[in-house]
């Protein structure tokens, strides 16, 4: 139900802007509004102003809207009105009625970050967990609890950070971009500054798929310590003598850094014969104890893998970000403009070859995000609303026929030629580009469905 709710919040506040962006243009330059309509098909609910005399509805799909002007080549328009239809406008007053759209969807993105920033939110420290071994931080030295303190493009100056999210930024961004990276940290043991290299521009191809981007990385998630939480009686680690909030140091004299390592090892274990017996070094109100734990074994997807009856790990440490009013507004347009260029690279490198076309998402996973972000508090569901008011922006105006970019593009012709385009070459290209949007959303719907049966 959460997921459903929150999806239809994020499509219907998504179109509504972007409709807005158009409407208000036209009604600024005069042009007169028929139809200003949230969702396609049979109308569910409608309402026309006595004043300008637009009809406002909502219908039964709700991916998408559209916004129907006064138009000569739509139907007969009276003499009287004919200064208030959209094809006798200027070409520049057009163009700017086309594009009002998806600014309008990359203006919300910029407020919703802004928002974010201006209110604040605890956010995990920049602490990473252990990488997996052969990813790229694996390579550079970490090997888990580093404190990021800076980050930087060769060549350019270090930005400080502040966040587990905002390293995370960043390190993607340049993973995609192929930028290497200069990272200073101090190490657990201590507080000397030591610096690395990131070798991203070695990703090669494959590392702009982003299923498998962040495990190359060794980048998936800040450092949870590894501490037992819930015990289930009569599991193995009742049975050895832990208790809930033992923090583990070591097994077997393996010194444990985070709790994904503490449930690979358990995991792992799968003894030939007879059972031994892990020795597990924890910390208990500050003094070390030591414990023997055998795991239990059970088979699971055809595996032999071990299991302790306990949760393992602990949230986070967490650092409150906040920005000033001015800092926070800055900090949101440089962000909706890097993911706008992103967005648009990741496209073009799909079109390449360059990039997995795993990376199309459609409205089943769109849906699924949608209600794990809105599950994991209002700021989060900012933030998706940010996300994907940016990639309607910037897909409006890829120029492709029946988007708005494609309509940009024939004003573009309009304005070199002097000519508007051909109606043979109208209809043509219109053909064309609903064939593209229907494999475009074909591949993105294939990729739901095996996201959710793989």
């Amino acid at each position: 139900m959460v997921t459903a709710l929150a999806f239809l919040v994020a499509i219907g506040l998504l179109v509504v802007v972007h409709e807005w962006g158009h409407f208000a243009m036209a009604r600024a330059f005069g042009v007169k509004v028929l139809r200003f309509s949230v969702g396609f098909g049979p109308k569910l609910w409608g309402w026309t102003s006595p004043r300008s005399g637009t009809e406002f509805v909502v219908s039964v799909l709700p991916l998408g809207g559209f916004v129907k002007m006064l138009d000569e080549a739509q139907g007969h328009v009276a003499p009287e009105l004919r200064h208030m239809a959209f094809n006798n406008q200027p070409l520049s007053r057009r163009a700017l009625i086309v594009l009002a759209g998806p600014l309008a969807n990359l203006l919300l993105a910029v407020l919703l970050y802004a928002g974010v920033n201006w209110t604040g939110v605890a956010q995990p420290e920049p602490v990473i967990a252990r990488p997996a071994a052969g990813s790229v931080l694996a390579a550079a030295g970490f090997s888990g609890g580093e404190r990021i303190v800076r980050i930087a493009a060769e060549g350019d100056t270090p930005q400080d950070i502040e966040s587990f999210e905002a390293f995370r930024w960043l390190l993607m961004r340049a993973a995609l971009e192929r930028q290497d990276l200069r990272v200073e940290y101090t190490e657990r043991s201590g507080s000397v500054e030591r610096t690395a290299r990131l070798a991203l521009s070695e990703l090669g191809q494959g590392g702009v798929d982003d299923t498998l981007l962040p495990k190359r990385l060794g980048l998936t998630a800040p450092l949870s310590v590894a501490q037992l939480g819930e015990l289930v009686t009569g599991g193995a680690a009742q049975t050895a003598g832990l208790r809930r909030g033992d923090r583990v140091l070591e097994v077997d004299r393996t010194a444990i850094i985070d709790a994904a390592q503490l449930r690979d090892i358990i995991r792992a274990y799968a003894p030939a014969g007879t059972a031994r017996g892990q020795q597990w070094t924890v910390r208990r109100d500050g003094v070390l104890h030591s414990f023997t734990v055998t795991p239990q074994t059970v088979l699971e997807n055809g595996a032999t893998i071990g299991r302790v009856g306990a949760y393992i790990g602990a949230a986070p440490s967490t650092v409150m970000v906040r920005y000033g009013l001015w800092d926070g507004f800055e900090r949101a347009v440089g962000r909706t403009w890097e993911v706008s260029l992103l967005t648009v690279r990741m496209i073009g490198r799909m079109l390449v070859g360059e990039a997995s076309l795993k990376n199309l998402s459609g409205p089943i996973s769109i849906a699924d995000y949608a209600g794990k972000s809105a599950a994991m508090g209002i700021t989060s569901y900012l933030v998706f609303l940010a996300l994907i008011s940016i990639s309607l922006g910037v897909l409006n105006l890829l120029p492709l026929p029946v988007l708005d970019g494609g309509h940009l593009l024939y004003y573009l012709w309009e304005a070199v030629s002097g000519k508007p385009v051909s109606e043979f070459w109208m209809d043509a290209t219109q053909r064309l580009g609903i064939a593209t949007l229907l494999v475009m959303m074909s591949v993105a719907v294939f990729n739901d469905v095996a996201r959710l049966v793989g």
